[in-house]
């Protein structure tokens, strides 16, 4: 039997090694991947967020359009997000081995994603309203994770065939290291916790509440809807990382990370300033990360635990 001081050893060997091989994925995808490409890329989405905050697109699209122009705008700017980074990156890429499959997933996915972002089905469950609200709150969530497995089971049986499940059912070889990443982020998000735009959007447990007080939450509701938030972001990874980066990245390799990273970048408009510039660099980690191990469990992980870190800041 090994001593705490040998476990002790070896866990600090494996974080070592693990953000290593980090580094190293990070390192070998920005020297091989073409500079202009990066470059105009990472204008084009900071260009767009610029847009966004300077002229209020968001709010613009939620509160002044209809539901069917609400769809179709928002497909639009999905749609340009990934779409335009494509063009920038093909223009240097030899690999073009398209089929009607991969257009088909370039024109679908803004499409999926428009419609998670713009319809909502309001569900009778009990006759009292204030409680009705709350499990609209809680049931949210889930029920669009349900409606994304079932469009993906779809696809995969009929078009796509990944015995993988888009990298849901491959293990990571070694969590350790995402753990490590995931304390790593704690000083940041407790930065970005004092920052007016993050305390007047988190937590989004106050959606419980008409008020700003937390107090008058029942413990099982707040319980139920942390739970509920969380399988949003099991969504998130499975349809960007899972769906997006391992599908695409059969035509275009690695050079399908930087568009799916600014079309994740555009799902954070409504989000802080700092958060939704932070997602594309956190859209290309991930893809980056995704892209070699096949899975998307370790994103998950992470992406999970920044979500809850950014709860309990937004408490506190």
């Amino acid at each position: 039997m090994r001593t705490a001081q040998e476990s002790l050893k070896t866990g600090k060997k494996n974080y070592f090694a693990g953000m290593k091989t980090l580094t190293g994925y990070i390192r070998s995808f920005l020297s091989d991947s073409d500079k202009s490409t990066l470059f105009f890329t990472s204008i084009f989405c900071g260009a767009i967020i610029f847009i966004n905050y300077q002229f209020g697109l968001e709010t613009g699209i939620q509160k002044k359009l209809s539901v069917p122009f609400k769809l179709i705008a928002w497909y639009a700017v999905f749609l340009a997000a990934l779409g335009l980074p494509l063009l920038i990156g093909l223009r240097n890429t030899t690999q073009r081995p398209f089929s009607p499959l991969f257009f088909g997933t370039v024109f679908l996915a803004p499409f999926l994603f428009a419609c998670k972002y713009v319809l909502r089905v309001p569900l009778s469950v009990t006759g009292d309203p204030v409680l009705n609200q709350a499990w609209n709150k809680i049931l949210y969530w889930p029920l669009l994770l349900a409606a994304l497995l079932l469009v993906l089971y779809l696809l995969n049986r009929f078009f796509y065939h990944d015995r993988s499940f888009f990298g849901l059912r491959n293990r990571l070889k070694n969590a350790d290291w995402y753990w490590l990443l995931l304390v790593l982020m704690i000083p940041l998000v407790l930065l970005a916790a004092t920052q007016p735009d993050f305390q007047a959007v988190y937590p989004k447990l106050k959606m419980l509440t008409p008020g700003e007080s937390l107090s008058g939450i029942p413990v099982w509701q707040a319980f139920f809807f942390e739970l509920s938030y969380g399988s949003d972001f099991l969504g998130i990874e499975l349809f960007f990382r899972g769906f997006l980066v391992l599908t695409l990245s059969r035509w275009l390799g690695r050079e399908a990370i930087l568009p799916i990273a600014v079309f994740y970048c555009s799902i954070h408009f409504g989000k802080p300033l700092g958060e939704c510039i932070s997602s594309y660099f956190g859209g290309i980690i991930l893809g980056v990360i995704v892209y070699h191990t096949r899975s998307i469990r370790g994103g998950l992980l992470v992406h999970l635990g920044i979500a809850w870190l950014m709860e309990i800041a937004g408490m506190l």
